[in-house]
């Protein structure tokens, strides 16, 4: 019978309505009674009428039929959205049904549990079910993941992209932006390596032949200096020619006048500006330094 079930659960199946009471309808199949929420239904439904809803086993283990089924079935992926994690267990994961959590087991999570998903990260998965009955998350492998990947447009090159981690190697990660193309972070293009299932708003700087961009986390030069660098570099980005008179030789008086900074604020600013490659001293003036992160390289 437990095998019966397992041919039941996290599908799309039919039965006769045999039964009901002020909450419930029940719905029989393969000799089994499933509960269908009378709240689901518009129209009153006719003892001995037919019915057909996702199947599965709720949260305090009874057998339920619902007509809202979620995307994710067996052999059917999508993504759900992780609520919680268990030690010795695995990951819960909300796929859209009313009254249960899907356990992703810990047999398919990373080694390490500071990478395994947390609240609100993202899993494409589908359903597989025991011998015992029970409904588990399968994660998707990496060939179904190429086989729904869409190839990048062109033209991304330093443009900001939202992506699901999917695959965690020692050389880097793997992810699928939310245009389904596929992308991989090297480990100097980040501070720390992503959960899987984490969402991450990366950058793409490249494309590598095979059509996987090339992303980084690491914020572009200008969005990691200070506000008064900041001010500084706009000041140059409208000035003629890319430049200024001012330096960290100047007068304090003056750049006081024109930036309403201190000396020492301004060399700060202007230092952080050339270590991040924005800017250059030479022959009296500041000058903008050309970078792949101050223009869109479409």
């Amino acid at each position: 019978m437990e095998n019966e079930l397992s041919s039941l659960l996290g599908r799309i199946i039919g039965g006769e309505v045999t039964d009901e009471n002020d909450k419930q309808y029940f719905v029989s199949i393969d000799g089994r009674a499933f509960r269908l929420d009378k709240r689901e239904i518009n129209k009153p439904l006719k003892i001995g009428s037919h019915f057909k809803g996702y199947a599965y086993e709720n949260e305090n283990h009874k057998l339920q039929i619902t007509r809202d089924a979620p995307k994710i079935q067996v052999d059917h992926y999508g993504f759900g959205e992780v609520v919680k994690g268990q030690h010795g267990l695995g990951v819960f994961v909300n796929i859209g049904l009313p009254n249960k959590d899907i356990v992703v087991s810990l047999d398919d999570l990373p080694e390490m549990p500071s990478l395994w998903p947390q609240k609100g990260d993202r899993l494409f998965m589908a359903i597989k079910t025991d011998k015992k009955g029970r409904m588990w998350g399968d994660l998707a492998d990496e060939n179904l993941y190429r086989a729904i990947a869409q190839p990048a447009k062109k033209g991304l090159n330093n443009k900001d992209v939202h992506a699901t981690a999917y695959r965690l190697k020692l050389a880097g990660t793997m992810v699928m932006t939310d245009d389904y193309n596929l992308g991989f972070i090297n480990p100097p293009e980040r501070d720390q390596e992503p959960r899987l299932g984490q969402q991450l708003d990366a950058r793409v700087i490249g494309t590598y032949p095979d059509g996987t961009l090339k992303l980084s986390l690491r914020p572009r030069a200008y969005e990691a200096i200070d506000d008064d660098s900041k001010m500084v570099l706009a000041t140059l980005q409208h000035a003629p020619e890319g430049k200024i008179a001012f330096t960290d030789k100047s007068d304090p008086d003056d750049i006081k006048a024109y930036f309403g900074i201190s000396k020492g604020q301004f060399k700060r600013a202007v230092g952080h500006l050339m270590k991040a490659r924005l800017a250059i001293q030479h022959d009296g003036y500041l000058w903008l330094e050309k970078t792949e992160d101050t223009t869109d390289n479409d």
